[in-house]
């Protein structure tokens, strides 16, 4: 089962993409984090993290790009957090894929190769489109990169959901849950 959940800032698409991976039941949770440690702020961050998700029973899988390359251990259930900075850093990051349909094609494999090594694959990913069309510098390559990963793993997700204020409405599936 492949869930795609889209939401807004803090409106609750993590809490329930992780809600998904522990109704699944699934072992071994992989959570596969996607945020690159800059700053003492976001390491910080990232090590609170982790000790909720360990409380969980999450392994923690750190892979700013490259998702491709990820090779989990066995069989289970994977949580990926979040495709909107994968896709950032495919395509900016001095690691990353670079490139508009580079970082695309880098972001839409990636994904297809975790899904393919999983029981419950849920990607969470960022609604960023809202805030207006009048963007400085390449913000609009990253919105169009991200969108088009969006739209193309949502064609091939057995469930899509939005959350808003805590609360999934299902577009794809609906009523779907692993």
């Amino acid at each position: 089962m492949f869930t795609l959940v889209v939401g807004g800032a803090a409106s609750g698409k993590s809490e329930y993409a992780e809600q998904l991976i522990l109704r699944a039941g699934a072992l071994p949770r992989y959570y596969v984090a996607t945020m690159e440690p800059f700053g003492a702020e976001a390491r910080a961050r990232i090590a609170r993290h982790r000790v909720l998700r360990a409380q969980k029973r999450f392994e923690t899988i750190e892979c700013p790009v490259g998702l491709s390359r990820v090779l989990l251990p066995a069989r289970g259930a994977a949580l990926l957090e979040c495709l909107s900075n994968l896709a950032a850093n495919e395509l900016y990051s001095p690691a990353g894929a670079g490139g508009e349909q580079a970082a695309l094609a880098a972001v839409v494999d990636g994904v297809e190769s975790l899904r393919r090594q999983c029981e419950a694959l849920v990607v969470v990913t960022g609604e960023v489109f809202s805030g207006g069309s009048a963007y400085a510098g390449d913000t609009g390559t990253y919105l169009r990169v991200l969108a088009a990963a969006n739209r193309a793993l949502a064609a091939r997700a057995d469930a899509v959901c939005e959350v808003a204020c805590g609360l999934p409405r299902y577009y794809k599936g609906e009523g779907a849950a692993l």
